[in-house]
């Protein structure tokens, strides 16, 4: 208490010029409308200033939240077109009774958003490691996706993260593929090099199709919903042995610049796979005659 005392004592004349200046703002700003207009316009664009900061880091932060929002969306689109497309076509349907179906259909699939933290583009058996896992509820052969197109499929998973095996796979992405529109179905191969092209391969001999057709999913895996884009045909060659076409892809996903992905988590795989295994079983266990 002493020693506060004595602070006061030695500093007072500080404590009063501060005393003194404060009682003079407030009478200077009181009294004169001037000087309180110019204060109260300071204020303001001090306060403007600050809520513009405030404004910039809120909506830098949310961005994340954006980004996966905008990808689901672009997704959901996409499928919606592709299935409106079919629907236009057959003129012999209730197309609005049509379109919710094709919308009960695409409720089936649960998107679980994620982000993409580790990615290689320059080897032959390209891997991606994503920032959710088991306990965001993804599994693995789960397919993954982005907003332009189909990414790749869930090879291991973690609590946490995931590793996915990207179409840039050599060795093991082989996608199911269908031209769009015209049913005509081969798979997704990629040999190395260009990480904008890849190949549909197996598509017969009668299938009739063109240039700048689009290539999207079968739907004829476990793995990804029919319509999920895949890219545009750029050629048309033969096969080696001349008995089916192949197609030069090029690629709508780029994988250059991928950050934003979901996982497609289909909620009827699990009674899908089981009908497929009794009919395995009951083909297995059928007596020969």
């Amino acid at each position: 208490m002493k020693n506060l005392l004595a602070f006061i004592a030695k500093y007072h004349h500080w404590f009063l010029l501060i005393l003194l200046e404060v009682a003079s703002g407030v009478l200077l700003f009181q009294k004169n409308s001037y000087q309180s207009s110019v204060l109260f316009t300071s204020a303001n664009a001090v306060t403007g200033k600050v809520y513009e900061w405030d404004s910039a880091v809120r909506s830098f932060f949310s961005l994340k939240h954006v980004n996966e929002e905008l990808t689901l969306r672009n997704f959901y689109l996409e499928r919606q077109v592709a299935q409106l497309r079919r629907l236009y076509g057959d003129l012999t349907k209730d197309t609005t009774k049509a379109e919710l179906e094709q919308l009960k259909f695409l409720s089936q699939y649960q998107l679980i958003p994620a982000k993409v933290v580790a990615n290689t583009l320059d080897k032959a058996d390209n891997l991606m490691t994503i920032d959710r896992g088991r306990l965001d509820g993804v599994e693995r052969d789960m397919g993954v996706a982005c907003g332009t197109g189909v990414v790749g499929v869930v090879y291991l998973v973690s609590d946490h993260y995931a590793s996915v095996i990207p179409v840039l796979n050599v060795t093991s992405s082989r996608i199911s593929c269908a031209i769009r529109g015209r049913g005509y179905f081969g798979y997704l191969q990629w040999y190395g090099g260009d990480a904008a092209v890849a190949y549909v391969e197996d598509i017969p001999r009668h299938a009739r199709f063109k240039r700048g057709d689009w290539v999207e999913t079968s739907g004829y895996s476990s793995i990804f919903p029919p319509g999920v884009l895949v890219g545009k045909i750029e050629k048309i060659y033969n096969s080696a042995d001349g008995l089916s076409y192949r197609l030069k892809v090029r690629l709508a996903t780029d994988f250059g610049c991928l950050r934003d992905v979901m996982v497609i988590s289909d909620k009827t795989i699990g009674e899908r796979l089981r009908l497929e295994e009794q009919v395995r079983d009951s083909i297995t266990m059928a007596p020969r005659k």
